[in-house]
């Protein structure tokens, strides 16, 4: 990391488990930061693991009492609060946040996000880590090698079981495509291009997201690859990529893991990369805030502009959701 960025402040907003994960990515590049969470509880426990002691009082407080601002912000509070404190980050006139994904849970809140970002001349960025496993770096090099993508597909299916009981609020579950399975579509879409047209049918629900449970469809990319996808949440499946060129089939799945597979050959394999980042903190994390750090240097970062257009065009349209619908 560049010796002026070690005399750059950062601002952690958060103290749950993703705040802790950004903690371990800043302590290891010995760049100075600050956490501001709510809760004397989620302070303790956040202080245990990391070391580090939370600001608490919640963020809208904490703004009251500063006077210098950071270089930059990451908001990693729960999903359904990332668009509220972004938003005051913002109006307080931060020009460098990375938030976590979706940013907002419908597009009133994107569009607000996005409104107050160009009034306020600032770079917000939603952190879509697996746009920087080391695997995904690996098959965009194969990618870019094989003169692009001729067609793609993948999968998005939810473990129905597991999420119902999860300690998430109703209005996350209810929007659990938006909040959780674009990380997939997402990096799909960064690996072979952003959709020309698509088609897209869903049938079904479930009691946690009433809208829809399975979900098939195509499309053309505006790179001229064609694409599928599909998922259902009520049978047995997992996340997964699979990418065609004129050489290779290359397989992310687990997203993880990158195998290929050659012309003429029925086998699979695994390719071997530098992994270490991915094993010593949360997947795609390190590249991912280095990346965030040193913009505009680095260009695989998802613009909150970027994302406001493709869930506008393509995410409200694969989950059967209506603009600005507030289920």
């Amino acid at each position: 990391m560049s010796d002026y960025l070690k005399e750059k402040n950062i601002w952690i907003i958060g103290a749950g488990y993703m705040a802790v994960e950004y903690t371990k990515v800043l302590q290891e590049m010995n760049i100075p930061f600050k956490v501001v969470g709510r809760g004397v509880k989620s302070a303790v426990e956040f202080k245990k693991k990391t070391g580090v002691t939370v600001q608490t009082g919640g963020i809208k407080n904490f703004l009251k009492q500063i006077e210098k601002l950071p270089f930059a912000a990451i908001v990693a509070v729960s999903a359904e609060k990332l668009a509220t404190a972004t938003l005051l980050l913002l109006r307080k006139g931060i020009k460098r946040i990375l938030v976590e994904k979706p940013a907002g849970l419908n597009l009133e809140e994107l569009e607000e996000l996005n409104y107050e970002a160009k009034k306020q001349k600032a770079e917000v960025f939603v952190a879509y880590n697996r746009r920087f496993y080391a695997s995904t770096l690996k098959a965009k090099k194969i990618i870019e090698e094989d003169s692009g993508v001729t067609s793609f597909n993948f999968e998005f299916t939810e473990w129905s079981h597991i999420i119902k009981d999860l300690k998430k609020s109703d209005i996350v579950k209810k929007h659990w495509f938006l909040a959780n399975s674009t990380h997939v579509v997402d990096l799909a879409f960064f690996l072979s291009g952003i959709p020309k047209e698509i088609k897209c049918y869903t049938t079904g629900g479930l009691s946690w997201h009433p809208v829809a449970s399975i979900f098939v469809g195509a499309g053309i990319t505006n790179q001229g690859a064609l694409f599928s996808y599909h998922a259902n949440w009520e049978a047995p499946g997992r996340w997964g990529v699979e990418i065609f060129t004129r050489k290779h089939r290359l397989i992310l799945r687990p997203l993880e893991d990158l195998y290929t597979q050659k012309i003429g050959s029925l086998i699979s394999e695994k390719v071997i990369f530098d992994d270490s980042l991915d094993h010593k903190f949360k997947p795609g994390l390190y590249k991912q805030v280095e990346a965030f750090l040193n913009y505009p240097l680095d260009s695989y970062l998802c613009h909150l502009s970027d994302h406001l257009l493709t869930t506008q065009n393509f995410y409200m349209k694969i989950c059967n959701q209506k603009i600005n619908e507030k289920i």
